[in-house]
């Protein structure tokens, strides 16, 4: 593994008194000049990036293992995730306010992490990638940003719901408020949801879960009772949009190569949702799907993680393929 240098930092968002935690990793003692060789990570609905993205396994994490193959990276975590400010509603009960913090909230923090980038590097496009929620926040800038874009990867697509979601929807009766609570018993649960104990076993390695989760609720050492607050804008726009039929964006506006990547026993969000917005993808440079096995919604920490970082690396590696010259015989 070649040495890597890592860099901490905040940058404002467009919210007043809101800034966002970013990580930046690259080789040591060299920064990339080339947008082919920047990448800018965002997360889900639930958890912050730097916990899954930036976690070691076996040595390396999946930001490391990108870095290793001459890649600068980037995470960030939008406003009331990680180590990003938390509003103040966030620290009264839930049920005192309304859903925060929604998918434009998230476009925009990530537009400003893009901005950063660009900024930092003097260049004028990035590659980009988003997992689940974050999928809709990446695909939605893109679909409004091409130009700042060199390529996009949706990891665990969220599209169209055709059945009644596994997503958390709030309290019994039925009303959202600002946040809801996690704990990390209902977080191993939702990892292994719907798997026999044949699939699941193994399907970790030997103490991830436990250095994923210790790290993810130490982002939050103010969530009540050993909770991880998690906001809930996104359900709320899940509810309003993605389960009515409505998309939030058009992916038919996206021009730049974009790859998706999902996992056979995602039930977070099925399979039928990668090959949604797989097909209304209707106006790319050329585009992609990759559908691994024996992996769930959070594939990127289990057993076949490798192959989830070679399907990526190889896409983000090759240029124009569909313009190479056919060989001569």
């Amino acid at each position: 593994m070649i040495k890597i240098e890592s860099e901490d930092f905040y940058i404002p968002s467009k919210a007043p008194g809101i800034q966002l935690f970013m990580r930046y990793k690259h080789p040591a003692g060299v920064k990339a000049t080339s947008p082919e060789k920047i990448l800018l990570f965002v997360h889900g609905a639930t958890y912050p990036a730097e916990t899954a993205f930036d976690l070691p396994i076996d040595g390396a994490s999946m930001m490391d293992l990108f870095v290793a193959k001459g890649y600068d990276v980037y995470l960030v975590d939008v406003r009331g995730y990680g180590l990003s400010t938390r509003p103040q509603e966030m620290d009264m009960p839930p049920e005192d306010n309304a859903p925060m913090i929604h998918t434009a909230d998230g476009v925009s923090d990530f537009g400003s992490a893009v901005d950063a980038i660009l900024k930092r590097h003097n260049v004028l496009k990035i590659n980009v990638m988003g997992w689940s929620w974050g999928t809709s926040i990446a695909g939605m800038y893109t679909s409004l940003n091409n130009l700042k874009i060199n390529k996009l990867v949706l990891y665990a697509p969220l599209w169209l719901f055709t059945k009644e979601t596994s997503l958390p929807t709030g309290p019994d009766t039925g009303k959202l408020g600002a946040y809801r609570n996690v704990t990390k018993e209902s977080a191993k649960s939702r990892w292994l949801k719907g798997l026999t104990p044949q699939q699941a076993q193994g399907l970790i390695p030997p103490g991830v879960f436990e250095a994923w989760a210790d790290a993810t609720w130490a982002t939050d050492p103010r969530g009540s009772s050993g909770n991880l607050r998690a906001t809930n804008g996104v359900i709320e726009d899940v509810m309003t949009y993605w389960q009515a039929d409505k998309p939030m964006y058009d992916p038919g506006k996206i021009t730049v190569p974009t790859f998706l990547i999902h996992a056979e026993w995602d039930a977070d969000l099925p399979i039928y949702h990668a090959q949604g917005i797989f097909n209304a993808l209707t106006n790319t440079l050329y585009k992609r799907y990759v559908e691994l096995g024996e992996g769930t919604h959070t594939v990127m920490l289990e057993k076949n993680r490798m192959q989830f970082f070679r399907e990526i690396v190889g896409f983000l590696d090759e240029r124009d393929p569909q313009f190479v010259t056919p060989m001569t015989i």
